[in-house]
C-alpha cells in the first residue's frame, strides 16, 4: 500500500475506537493521556523498525554498523521498550508495570527531548482497577494499536503528517468532550491558524506561547514558516502549567519534527522559566490564549515581581487576563517584536486597574488591532472573545477594530470560522482601512473620547437600519384582500347554496 491510500480520516477513526477500551470503566479526563501516550509509543516504534529493516538491507552482514547508524536517528528505542515487545507478552500478568518500564526507559534514553515527560503517567496506576482489570484493558489496548489501519511506518504513510494530525484530532476530540476544563490545554485550529497569520512568522524567529497548552498554536507558526520558505531555521519556546498538558505538548512537539523547542513547565506568572540571564527572555512573536479571568493568578506577590512586569498597574486579584498581557509585552522584543492574544470581551471595557493599564498601554503606542469573534467557538464556553494585536513598532498610532463576529459557520454546539472568514479578516488588516460595518481606523483621539473604552460596538457601527414602511402602500393591498375575499365569500355561498347548504 502506498501513501496515496492512506487516509487521514481511516487512522483517526482507528485511534478514536481505541478509546472504547476504556468507555464505561474510565472516565475520558484520565484514559486520553493513556490512549495519547499509547500512539506516541506505536509511532515511534513503527518509525524505529522502519529504519531499522532499512539499515539492515543495507548493512545485513554488519549488525555494529546498524547499531552505530541507528544512533544517528533523532531519537534512541531501546528494545524492550518497543511496541512489538510488550504487544507479544501481552497475555502475561505485569503489563502496566512494563508499559511503564518502557516509557521510563524510552525518556532515559532520549533525556534531552524527553526527560520527565511520562514521569505524571502510569499504566501501572490503581485507577485503571484492580490488577486483573487492569491487565485486561492494558491487553485490549495493546491490541487496538496493533490493527492494519494503525500501522504508522514511514514507508506506508510517506512524508504525511499522519501521525501528528492525529495526535490533534485526538486532543480536539477530547476537549470537545472536557467542559470548561478544555482551555487549558486546546485552542481551535481555525483560531490558531488566524492568529499565526497574523503575526507573519518569517525565517529565522524566536516564537513563544506562554500559556501553550498542547503547542498547536506554537506549531502553526512553525508550519506557515515551512510552508513559505521550506526553512527549519527558527525556534519554538513554551510554558504550561499542568504537568499532564506539558506532556502532551512535549508529545506533539516531537511527532510534528520540532526539534528545535523549549517546552517548559511551571507556572507563567508565578515563576516564568523562559529566561535570559535573569531577566525574561524576548521573542520575536508571542502568542497565547491564557485562561480567561484566571481567579487566583499570582497577585500577593504582583508588586513584587522581580521582572517589573507589573509596572503599568497591578491586574485585579480575582481577574488575571492583564496579568498575562503584561506578562507578554514584557518578553517583546524592542524592535521586531509583535503580540497576539485571545480575551473576553471584558478586558476591552473593565475599569478601575484594568482600564488605568489599558489607557497606558494605549498611550505607549502599542495596541494595533483589535478584532471581535463569534460566539461559541471556543470549547466549553459559549461566550465570544476577541483577539488583540500588540507590536513594538507600529506603523502609524491608530487602532484598527474588526467586528468579525457575524461571520461563521453554524454548527451543532460549536461554531467555525471558514477560510474565507479568516481571509477576510486577514485582508482587512493588511488594508488598514475602514469597512463599513465591519471595521474601523481609530485614532488616538476617538479612543480617547471614549475614555479608553475599547468595546467595539463603539467604533464599528453594524446597526441595519429597517426599511422605511410605505402605509400608503400597504392600505391600498389591505383594501385589495377585502375586496377579495368579499368575493370568495360570495363564491363560498354560491357553492354550499348548490350542495343544498343554506
Amino acid at each position: 500500500m502506498n501513501n496515496l491510500d492512506i487516509r487521514q480520516d481511516t487512522i483517526n477513526n482507528a485511534v478514536w475506537a481505541a478509546c472504547d477500551t476504556f468507555r464505561g470503566t474510565v472516565d475520558a479526563s484520565v484514559y486520553k493521556e493513556y490512549v495519547l501516550t499509547m500512539l506516541f509509543l506505536k509511532y515511534v516504534s513503527d518509525m524505529w523498525q522502519d529504519h531499522y529493516d532499512d539499515y539492515k538491507a543495507k548493512y545485513g552482514d554488519h549488525p555494529e554498523l546498524i547499531e552505530e547508524m541507528l544512533k544517528t536517528e533523532r531519537f534512541v528505542l531501546p528494545p524492550q521498550a518497543n511496541f512489538y515487545a510488550l504487544y507479544e507478552q501481552r497475555h502475561l500478568p505485569g503489563n502496566g508495570e512494563r508499559i511503564d518500564k518502557a516509557l521510563h526507559a524510552i525518556e532515559d534514553a532520549n533525556v534531552s527531548k524527553l526527560h520527565d515527560v511520562f514521569q505524571d503517567i502510569s499504566f501501572n496506576a490503581n485507577k485503571l482497577g484492580e490488577e486483573q482489570q487492569k491487565n485486561d484493558i492494558l491487553r485490549l489496548l495493546l491490541e487496538d494499536f496493533i490493527k492494519p489501519e494503525l500501522n504508522l511506518r514511514p514507508n506506508r504513510v510517506g512524508q504525511l503528517d499522519i501521525i501528528g494530525n492525529a495526535y490533534e484530532y485526538l486532543i480536539s476530540k477530547f476537549a470537545a468532550g472536557a467542559g470548561k476544563k478544555a482551555g487549558e490545554y486546546y485552542t481551535p485550529p481555525e483560531v490558531s491558524t488566524l492568529i499565526a497569520r497574523l503575526m507573519e512568522p518569517k525565517e529565522g524567529d524566536e516564537i513563544c506561547d506562554p500559556t501553550c497548552g498542547s503547542g498547536s498554536l506554537l506549531m502553526k507558526c512553525g508550519r506557515l514558516i515551512r510552508e513559505h520558505t521550506g526553512s527549519r531555521k527558527y525556534a519554538l519556546s513554551g510554558q504550561e502549567a499542568i504537568g499532564g498538558t506539558w506532556a502532551m505538548a512535549k508529545m506533539n512537539m516531537f511527532l510534528h519534527g520540532e526539534d528545535n523547542h523549549k517546552i517548559e513547565w511551571g507556572d507563567t506568572l508565578r515563576n516564568p522559566k523562559l529566561l535570559d540571564g535573569n531577566g525574561l527572555k524576548h521573542f520575536d512573536i508571542v502568542v497565547a490564549n491564557p485562561p480567561f479571568s484566571l481567579e487566583k493568578w499570582g497577585h500577593e506577590n504582583a508588586d513584587k515581581d522581580p521582572y517589573h512586569r507589573f509596572r503599568r498597574g497591578v491586574p485585579p486579584r480575582t481577574k488575571g487576563d492583564y496579568a498575562f498581557i503584561l506578562h507578554m509585552i514584557e518578553t517583546m522584543k524592542p524592535k521586531t517584536g509583535r503580540m497576539a492574544v485571545v480575551v473576553p470581551h471584558g478586558v476591552l471595557f473593565r475599569g478601575a486597574a484594568e482600564g488605568r493599564i489599558r489607557q497606558q498601554l494605549i498611550d505607549e503606542n502599542l495596541l494595533d488591532v483589535v478584532i471581535g469573534l463569534p460566539e461559541k467557538l471556543f470549547y466549553g464556553t459559549g461566550i465570544p472573545a476577541a483577539i488583540l494585536v500588540f507590536r513594538k513598532k507600529k506603523q502609524d498610532d491608530n487602532v484598527l477594530f474588526i467586528d468579525a463576529s457575524r461571520d461563521y459557520q453554524d454548527g451543532k454546539n460549536q461554531n467555525y470560522l471558514r477560510e474565507s472568514d479568516l481571509q477576510r479578516i486577514q485582508d482587512t488588516v493588511n488594508a488598514r482601512t475602514n469597512v463599513d460595518k465591519y471595521a474601523y481606523l481609530a485614532s488616538p483621539k476617538d479612543i480617547a473620547d471614549n475614555d479608553y473604552n475599547l468595546n467595539i460596538p463603539r467604533y464599528v457601527d453594524t446597526f441595519e437600519e429597517e426599511e422605511e414602511i410605505d402605509l400608503m402602500a400597504v392600505r391600498k393591498e389591505r383594501q385589495q384582500l377585502k375586496a377579495e375575499l368579499v368575493k370568495l365569500e360570495e363564491q363560498m355561498a354560491v357553492y354550499l347554496k348548490e350542495l343544498g347548504y343554506e
